[in-house]
């Protein structure tokens, strides 16, 4: 029984682990990625949320839309981390 619980926390630890968007091509703009990696429904969504400082990249508030990320960044909305992969 007491594995089962380990593998239970385990789990719910892993589900909040960032998780590794792959794209095409680098670099990508901010609201591109937050759009593609399926952390908001649309572009406009995803320019509202940064607009609104809701939005981290690599730990910082980042409000500039067109903002070119590279391979490794990571970016944080609504509690989930998305890092941008190659």
């Amino acid at each position: 029984m007491l594995a089962v619980g380990y593998f239970r926390a385990m789990a719910k630890a892993d589900s909040n682990a960032p998780r590794i968007v792959t794209v095409s091509e680098t670099p990508i703009e901010l609201s591109q990625f937050l759009k593609f990696g399926g952390l908001t429904e649309s572009g406009g969504q995803a320019k509202q949320a940064i607009s609104d400082g809701l939005v981290r990249l690599n730990d910082a508030v980042e409000t500039r839309k067109g903002k070119k990320l590279a391979a490794g960044d990571r970016v944080t909305f609504a509690g989930k981390t998305i890092v941008v992969g190659r």
